[in-house]
C-alpha cells in the first residue's frame, strides 16, 4: 500500500498490485501508459529519490508527486518524521531505542543532512541526522546506551 500526496488537496492511498495499467518505458524518464482503453503520456520532469517527490508531466499537466510506502507511514506514526520539526539546538531520540555509534564528537562542526548517531529501534538501525548547520556542544549519550522517547541526545552551540 502507498499514499500518493499529489498537493496539499489531495492524498490516495494505491495498493500497487490494483493497478491495471502497461507501462512501457519509451526512453529514460519518459513512458507510455495504458490504462482502462485510455493512452497517456507520462515524462518525469524531476526526482528526488531522498524525499520520495517526483514533478511528473502527464499528457499536458503537470503534478507534484509526493510517495510514502508502507516503512514511511509506519516512520511517521512513530515520530521519526517530527525531527526536522525540532529547533538546530538539540537532537532528541524520535522512538525508545539503543544507541549504536556516535559518529560526531564535541567542537565538530555539522551540516544539515549530516549522520550523527545511529539509534537501533524495532529492530531497525536509523541514522540520526543534523537538522541544520551547527557546531556539537555535548554528547548526552554513548555507544550502547538506552535511550526514552524524546531524550535529548546530542546538544549543539
Amino acid at each position: 500500500m502507498y499514499e500518493s500526496n499529489v498537493n496539499e488537496n489531495y492524498k490516495s492511498m494505491i495498493d500497487p498490485n490494483s493497478l491495471n495499467w502497461d507501462l512501457l518505458e519509451i526512453k529514460d524518464g519518459r513512458f507510455h501508459i495504458l490504462q482502462d482503453n485510455q493512452s497517456f503520456d507520462a515524462t518525469v520532469l524531476e526526482a528526488d529519490y531522498e524525499t520520495k517527490t517526483f514533478r511528473i508531466k502527464i499528457n499536458r499537466n503537470v503534478y507534484n508527486v509526493t510517495l510514502k510506502d508502507k516503512f514511511d507511514l509506519l516512520v511517521e506514526k512513530l515520530g521519526f518524521s517530527n525531527m526536522t520539526a525540532q529547533k538546530v539546538n538539540h537532537i532528541k531520540a524520535p522512538m525508545p531505542g539503543l544507541v549504536l555509534d556516535v559518529l560526531v564528537q564535541v567542537g565538530d562542526t555539522v551540516a544539515k543532512g549530516d549522520s550523527v548517531l545511529i539509534l537501533e529501534a524495532m529492530k531497525m538501525e536509523n541514522i540520526i541526522k543534523a537538522d541544520g548547520n551547527a557546531v556539537v556542544k555535548s554528547i548526552e549519550i554513548g555507544k550502547g546506551t538506552p535511550v526514552e522517547k524524546n531524550q535529548i541526545l546530542v546538544e549543539f552551540e
